[in-house]
Protein backbone atom coordinates (compact mmCIF):
# COMPACT_ATOMS: atom_id res chain seq x y z
CA UNK A 1 0.00 0.00 0.00
CA UNK A 2 1.72 3.40 -0.92
CA UNK A 3 -1.18 5.80 0.05
CA UNK A 4 1.59 8.82 -0.26
CA UNK A 5 1.45 8.18 -3.64
CA UNK A 6 -2.09 7.88 -4.45
CA UNK A 7 -2.31 11.46 -2.66
CA UNK A 8 0.45 12.81 -4.57
CA UNK A 9 -0.83 12.10 -7.67
CA UNK A 10 -4.26 13.32 -6.58
CA UNK A 11 -2.53 16.91 -6.15
CA UNK A 12 -1.05 16.84 -9.25
CA UNK A 13 -2.49 17.80 -12.20
CA UNK A 14 -0.33 16.17 -14.59
CA UNK A 15 -0.26 13.14 -13.42
CA UNK A 16 -4.53 13.28 -12.92
CA UNK A 17 -4.44 13.33 -16.64
CA UNK A 18 -2.26 11.13 -17.18
CA UNK A 19 -3.52 8.56 -14.97
CA UNK A 20 -7.20 9.53 -16.10
CA UNK A 21 -6.47 8.76 -19.42
CA UNK A 22 -4.94 5.59 -18.43
CA UNK A 23 -8.58 4.76 -16.72
CA UNK A 24 -10.52 6.29 -19.09
CA UNK A 25 -8.68 3.59 -22.05
CA UNK A 26 -8.96 0.50 -19.72
CA UNK A 27 -12.80 1.43 -19.59
CA UNK A 28 -13.42 2.20 -22.67
CA UNK A 29 -11.81 -1.14 -24.14
CA UNK A 30 -13.48 -2.76 -21.15
CA UNK A 31 -17.25 -0.92 -22.43
CA UNK A 32 -17.09 -2.37 -25.87
CA UNK A 33 -16.28 -6.16 -24.76
CA UNK A 34 -19.29 -5.79 -21.83
CA UNK A 35 -21.72 -3.96 -23.91
CA UNK A 36 -21.52 -6.80 -26.25
CA UNK A 37 -21.71 -9.48 -23.24
CA UNK A 38 -24.66 -7.63 -21.82
CA UNK A 39 -26.34 -6.98 -25.33
CA UNK A 40 -26.24 -11.04 -25.89
CA UNK A 41 -27.70 -11.53 -22.40
CA UNK A 42 -30.59 -9.30 -22.43
CA UNK A 43 -31.94 -10.77 -25.41
CA UNK A 44 -30.97 -14.35 -25.85
CA UNK A 45 -30.73 -14.80 -21.92
CA UNK A 46 -27.30 -16.65 -22.62
CA UNK A 47 -23.97 -15.73 -20.48
CA UNK A 48 -21.88 -15.85 -23.50
CA UNK A 49 -18.51 -17.68 -21.29
CA UNK A 50 -16.86 -17.61 -24.86
CA UNK A 51 -17.02 -13.98 -25.72
CA UNK A 52 -13.39 -13.06 -24.88
CA UNK A 53 -12.38 -14.89 -27.63
CA UNK A 54 -14.04 -12.24 -30.52
CA UNK A 55 -11.61 -9.79 -28.86
CA UNK A 56 -8.71 -12.14 -29.63
CA UNK A 57 -9.92 -12.93 -32.89
CA UNK A 58 -10.43 -8.90 -33.14
CA UNK A 59 -6.80 -8.40 -32.32
CA UNK A 60 -5.47 -11.19 -34.30
CA UNK A 61 -7.91 -10.32 -37.25
CA UNK A 62 -6.81 -6.49 -37.10
CA UNK A 63 -2.82 -7.16 -37.22
CA UNK A 64 -3.03 -8.98 -40.07
CA UNK A 65 -4.61 -7.41 -41.78
CA UNK A 66 -2.79 -4.22 -40.75
CA UNK A 67 0.70 -6.11 -42.02
CA UNK A 68 -0.85 -6.78 -45.44
CA UNK A 69 -2.60 -3.23 -46.29
CA UNK A 70 -0.57 -0.85 -44.01
CA UNK A 71 -3.81 0.97 -43.33
CA UNK A 72 -5.26 0.90 -39.94
CA UNK A 73 -8.69 2.18 -40.74
CA UNK A 74 -8.88 -1.31 -42.49
CA UNK A 75 -7.35 -2.87 -39.77
CA UNK A 76 -10.58 -1.99 -37.36
CA UNK A 77 -12.36 -2.69 -40.34
CA UNK A 78 -11.17 -6.60 -40.22
CA UNK A 79 -11.25 -6.48 -36.79
CA UNK A 80 -15.24 -6.03 -36.18
CA UNK A 81 -16.08 -7.28 -39.48
CA UNK A 82 -14.33 -10.92 -39.06
CA UNK A 83 -15.38 -11.23 -35.73
CA UNK A 84 -19.14 -10.08 -36.59
CA UNK A 85 -19.04 -13.01 -38.84
CA UNK A 86 -17.84 -15.62 -36.68
CA UNK A 87 -20.06 -14.31 -34.12
CA UNK A 88 -23.05 -14.84 -36.64
CA UNK A 89 -21.52 -18.58 -37.70
CA UNK A 90 -20.92 -19.44 -33.82
CA UNK A 91 -24.65 -18.69 -33.05
CA UNK A 92 -26.49 -20.18 -36.04
CA UNK A 93 -24.05 -23.58 -35.51
CA UNK A 94 -23.85 -24.31 -31.79
CA UNK A 95 -25.62 -21.72 -29.53
CA UNK A 96 -28.60 -22.07 -31.52
CA UNK A 97 -28.88 -25.67 -30.11
CA UNK A 98 -28.38 -24.95 -26.67
CA UNK A 99 -31.24 -21.85 -25.97
CA UNK A 100 -33.18 -23.17 -23.27
CA UNK A 101 -30.60 -25.67 -22.00
CA UNK A 102 -29.69 -26.05 -18.70
CA UNK A 103 -27.58 -23.21 -18.07
CA UNK A 104 -24.43 -25.41 -16.85
CA UNK A 105 -24.53 -26.76 -20.49
CA UNK A 106 -24.66 -23.57 -22.54
CA UNK A 107 -21.37 -22.86 -20.06
CA UNK A 108 -20.01 -25.84 -20.79
CA UNK A 109 -20.26 -25.27 -24.87
CA UNK A 110 -18.58 -21.82 -24.66
CA UNK A 111 -16.08 -22.89 -22.51
CA UNK A 112 -15.28 -25.64 -25.05
CA UNK A 113 -14.65 -22.94 -27.59
CA UNK A 114 -12.93 -20.69 -25.35
CA UNK A 115 -9.86 -23.29 -25.52
CA UNK A 116 -10.59 -24.44 -29.43
CA UNK A 117 -10.39 -20.90 -30.17
CA UNK A 118 -7.39 -20.71 -28.25
CA UNK A 119 -6.18 -23.53 -29.90
CA UNK A 120 -6.94 -22.05 -34.03
CA UNK A 121 -5.02 -19.01 -32.76
CA UNK A 122 -2.06 -21.09 -31.96
CA UNK A 123 -2.04 -23.21 -35.01
CA UNK A 124 -2.91 -20.12 -37.12
CA UNK A 125 -0.57 -17.60 -35.56
CA UNK A 126 1.71 -19.25 -33.55
CA UNK A 127 1.91 -19.47 -30.02
CA UNK A 128 4.60 -16.57 -29.34
CA UNK A 129 3.41 -13.04 -28.61
CA UNK A 130 3.33 -11.01 -31.23
CA UNK A 131 3.02 -7.05 -31.42
CA UNK A 132 0.99 -5.05 -33.78
CA UNK A 133 2.93 -1.52 -33.12
CA UNK A 134 1.86 1.44 -32.71
CA UNK A 135 0.26 3.02 -36.63
CA UNK A 136 2.92 5.58 -38.60
CA UNK A 137 -0.27 8.08 -38.31
CA UNK A 138 0.15 7.69 -34.52
CA UNK A 139 3.62 7.86 -34.10
CA UNK A 140 3.76 11.87 -33.37
CA UNK A 141 4.97 13.63 -30.51
CA UNK A 142 1.70 13.24 -27.66
CA UNK A 143 0.05 16.19 -26.44
CA UNK A 144 0.36 17.71 -23.03
CA UNK A 145 -2.43 18.64 -21.07
CA UNK A 146 -1.67 20.59 -17.78
CA UNK A 147 1.48 18.66 -17.88
CA UNK A 148 0.01 15.68 -18.26
CA UNK A 149 1.19 13.15 -21.49
CA UNK A 150 -1.47 12.22 -23.54
CA UNK A 151 -0.74 10.19 -26.68
CA UNK A 152 -3.15 11.24 -29.49
CA UNK A 153 -3.77 7.49 -30.07
CA UNK A 154 -5.70 7.69 -27.19
CA UNK A 155 -7.58 10.27 -27.85
CA UNK A 156 -8.81 8.34 -30.77
CA UNK A 157 -9.69 5.07 -28.74
CA UNK A 158 -11.77 6.93 -26.82
CA UNK A 159 -13.33 8.60 -29.29
CA UNK A 160 -14.71 5.73 -31.31
CA UNK A 161 -15.36 3.59 -28.32
CA UNK A 162 -17.78 6.95 -27.32
CA UNK A 163 -19.26 6.79 -30.84
CA UNK A 164 -19.95 3.15 -30.78
CA UNK A 165 -21.89 3.96 -27.07
CA UNK A 166 -23.98 6.96 -28.49
CA UNK A 167 -24.98 4.96 -31.74
CA UNK A 168 -25.92 1.74 -29.87
CA UNK A 169 -27.77 3.50 -27.61
CA UNK A 170 -29.58 5.82 -30.28
CA UNK A 171 -30.03 2.72 -32.34
CA UNK A 172 -31.69 0.51 -29.92
CA UNK A 173 -33.46 3.17 -28.40
CA UNK A 174 -35.21 4.61 -31.09
CA UNK A 175 -34.72 2.97 -34.43
CA UNK A 176 -37.50 0.33 -35.87
CA UNK A 177 -34.59 -2.79 -35.50
CA UNK A 178 -33.66 -1.43 -32.31
CA UNK A 179 -36.96 -1.60 -30.88
CA UNK A 180 -37.66 -5.35 -32.25
CA UNK A 181 -34.68 -6.25 -30.28
CA UNK A 182 -36.25 -4.92 -27.19
CA UNK A 183 -39.35 -6.42 -27.29
CA UNK A 184 -37.74 -10.17 -28.69
CA UNK A 185 -35.95 -9.47 -25.08
CA UNK A 186 -39.09 -8.92 -23.20
CA UNK A 187 -41.61 -11.08 -25.00
CA UNK A 188 -40.08 -13.12 -28.07
CA UNK A 189 -43.02 -15.25 -28.47
CA UNK A 190 -45.29 -12.30 -29.32
CA UNK A 191 -42.45 -11.49 -31.40
CA UNK A 192 -42.33 -14.24 -33.36
CA UNK A 193 -46.31 -14.14 -34.09
CA UNK A 194 -45.90 -11.27 -35.40
CA UNK A 195 -44.22 -12.56 -38.32
CA UNK A 196 -40.75 -11.90 -37.41
CA UNK A 197 -37.88 -13.96 -37.80
CA UNK A 198 -36.40 -14.43 -34.06
CA UNK A 199 -33.80 -16.30 -35.32
CA UNK A 200 -32.65 -13.76 -37.30
CA UNK A 201 -32.78 -11.23 -35.03
CA UNK A 202 -31.12 -13.53 -32.37
CA UNK A 203 -27.89 -14.03 -35.02
CA UNK A 204 -28.00 -10.11 -35.57
CA UNK A 205 -27.47 -9.50 -31.60
CA UNK A 206 -24.92 -11.70 -31.64
CA UNK A 207 -23.15 -10.52 -34.56
CA UNK A 208 -23.24 -7.40 -33.34
CA UNK A 209 -21.75 -8.17 -29.74
CA UNK A 210 -19.10 -9.83 -31.36
CA UNK A 211 -18.51 -7.21 -33.52
CA UNK A 212 -18.14 -5.01 -30.51
CA UNK A 213 -15.33 -7.23 -28.61
CA UNK A 214 -13.87 -7.29 -31.98
CA UNK A 215 -13.21 -3.84 -32.34
CA UNK A 216 -12.26 -3.46 -28.97
CA UNK A 217 -9.41 -6.09 -29.55
CA UNK A 218 -8.51 -4.06 -32.77
CA UNK A 219 -8.03 -0.78 -30.98
CA UNK A 220 -6.58 -2.71 -28.47
CA UNK A 221 -3.70 -4.26 -30.71
CA UNK A 222 -1.12 -1.54 -30.94
CA UNK A 223 -0.90 -0.60 -27.49
CA UNK A 224 -1.26 -4.57 -26.04
CA UNK A 225 0.65 -7.65 -26.98
CA UNK A 226 -1.07 -10.46 -28.85
CA UNK A 227 -1.27 -14.02 -27.18
CA UNK A 228 -3.69 -17.10 -27.33
CA UNK A 229 -5.81 -16.73 -24.28
CA UNK A 230 -5.73 -13.17 -24.08
CA UNK A 231 -9.28 -12.75 -24.13
CA UNK A 232 -10.05 -14.84 -20.75
CA UNK A 233 -8.56 -11.88 -18.63
CA UNK A 234 -11.12 -9.31 -20.57
CA UNK A 235 -13.55 -11.57 -19.84
CA UNK A 236 -13.45 -12.03 -16.30
CA UNK A 237 -13.02 -8.16 -16.03
CA UNK A 238 -16.19 -7.78 -18.63
CA UNK A 239 -18.46 -9.81 -16.45
CA UNK A 240 -17.23 -7.37 -13.23
CA UNK A 241 -18.62 -4.34 -15.17
CA UNK A 242 -21.90 -6.43 -16.34
CA UNK A 243 -22.40 -7.44 -13.16
CA UNK A 244 -21.26 -3.51 -11.86
CA UNK A 245 -23.63 -2.25 -14.02
CA UNK A 246 -26.62 -4.67 -13.96
CA UNK A 247 -26.90 -7.31 -16.63
CA UNK A 248 -28.51 -6.11 -19.68
CA UNK A 249 -27.72 -2.54 -19.51
CA UNK A 250 -26.02 -0.29 -21.96
CA UNK A 251 -25.93 2.31 -19.61
CA UNK A 252 -25.01 0.50 -16.52
CA UNK A 253 -22.10 -1.10 -18.80
CA UNK A 254 -21.08 2.08 -19.62
CA UNK A 255 -20.62 3.70 -16.31
CA UNK A 256 -19.45 0.24 -14.62
CA UNK A 257 -16.69 0.18 -18.00
CA UNK A 258 -15.09 3.70 -16.47
CA UNK A 259 -15.54 3.17 -13.07
CA UNK A 260 -13.46 -0.12 -13.20
CA UNK A 261 -11.01 1.61 -14.95
CA UNK A 262 -10.41 4.39 -12.69
CA UNK A 263 -10.56 2.08 -10.20
CA UNK A 264 -7.30 -0.02 -11.64
CA UNK A 265 -5.76 3.62 -12.48
CA UNK A 266 -5.63 4.57 -9.62
CA UNK A 267 -5.55 1.56 -7.54
CA UNK A 268 -2.16 0.98 -9.22
CA UNK A 269 -0.84 3.47 -7.42
CA UNK A 270 -1.89 3.64 -3.97
CA UNK A 271 -3.03 -0.32 -3.86
CA UNK A 272 -0.19 -1.80 -6.47
CA UNK A 273 -0.31 -5.29 -4.69
CA UNK A 274 -4.38 -5.03 -4.45
CA UNK A 275 -5.60 -3.71 -7.31
CA UNK A 276 -6.99 -6.72 -8.86
CA UNK A 277 -8.70 -7.04 -5.12
CA UNK A 278 -10.38 -3.52 -5.46
CA UNK A 279 -11.82 -4.63 -8.70
CA UNK A 280 -14.07 -7.70 -6.62
CA UNK A 281 -14.19 -5.27 -3.43
CA UNK A 282 -16.10 -2.52 -5.44
CA UNK A 283 -18.46 -5.59 -7.26
CA UNK A 284 -19.05 -6.57 -3.76
CA UNK A 285 -20.12 -3.62 -2.18
CA UNK A 286 -22.16 -2.55 -5.36
CA UNK A 287 -24.22 -6.13 -4.99
CA UNK A 288 -24.43 -5.68 -1.48
CA UNK A 289 -26.02 -2.17 -1.52
CA UNK A 290 -28.11 -3.12 -4.94
CA UNK A 291 -28.11 -6.60 -6.00
CA UNK A 292 -29.63 -5.82 -9.31
CA UNK A 293 -26.21 -3.59 -10.65
CA UNK A 294 -26.56 0.23 -10.49
CA UNK A 295 -28.67 0.61 -13.29
CA UNK A 296 -30.32 -3.64 -13.32
CA UNK A 297 -33.97 -4.04 -13.21
CA UNK A 298 -35.61 -6.34 -10.67
CA UNK A 299 -37.14 -9.44 -12.14
CA UNK A 300 -40.84 -9.30 -13.15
Amino acid sequence: MDLDALAGCLSSSACLVTQTTSGLIIGMLLFLVAVGLTLIFGVLKVVNFSHGAFYMFGAYFAMTAYQFTGSFALAMLAGAAGTAVLGLIFERVFMSRVYGADVLMQLLVCYAFVLIFDDVVRLIWGPEFKSMGMPSAFQVMPLFIAGGVVPPYYLLLIGVALSAAIVLGIGLSRSRIGKVIRAAAQNPGMVSALGINTGLIYGGVFALGGMLAGLAGALAAPVRSLTPGMGFSVLIESFIVTVIGGMGSILGALIGALLLGLIRSYGSLGFPLFTEGLMYLFMVIVLVSKPTGLFGKEAA
